[in-house]
C-alpha cells in the first residue's frame, strides 16, 4: 500500500549543533546530533526533531518544523540498494506521514539508531 507522505525531507552529512538552536530549547531539552538539509539543518534532541528550512532567494525567511518524538507511532528504514544511492526512513506520526529521504554522506543506520533512541526512551 503506497501512502504519500504529507512531509519531506533529505538529510545529507552530519554536521557540527548549530550555534543558535540552542534558543530554540526547553528547559531540560538537549541538542543530540545534527544534519545539513538541502538549505539549512535539521537537528535531534532530547526530545523532539527540528527541521529548519531556509525560504526565498536570500534564505533569510526560515520555516520550522517541530516533532516531538511522542508523536511518532512507527517508522521504516530502508538502507540504499547497489543501484539504489538514496536510503530512506519514514516516520508515521499523529500529524501525518513523513518521508525522510538520505543523501551521501548520510548513514541511515546511524539515523535509525537516533530514532530508536528517541522513541523508545520514556521521555
Amino acid at each position: 500500500m503506497e501512502i504519500t507522505p504529507n512531509l519531506s525531507w533529505t538529510l545529507h552529512n552530519e554536521i557540527a549543533i548549530p550555534n543558535d538552536i540552542g534558543q530554540l530549547l526547553v528547559q531540560g531539552e538537549q541538542a543530540v546530533a545534527a544534519f545539513k538539509t538541502f538549505r539549512d539543518s535539521a537537528t535531534f534532541t532530547t526530545k523532539r526533531l527540528i527541521v529548519r528550512d531556509a525560504q526565498g532567494m536570500t534564505g533569510k525567511k526560515v520555516e520550522m518544523y517541530s516533532l516531538p518524538y511522542s508523536s511518532i507511532n512507527m517508522w521504516s528504514s530502508e538502507n540504499a540498494g547497489t543501484f539504489d544511492f538514496n536510503a530512506e526512513i519514514e516516520l508515521w506520526t499523529r500529524a501525518g506521514h513523513i518521508k525522510i529521504k538520505l543523501g551521501k554522506g548520510a548513514d541511515v543506520r546511524r539515523i535509525d539508531s537516533l530514532i530508536g533512541w528517541a522513541v523508545l526512551q520514556a521521555h
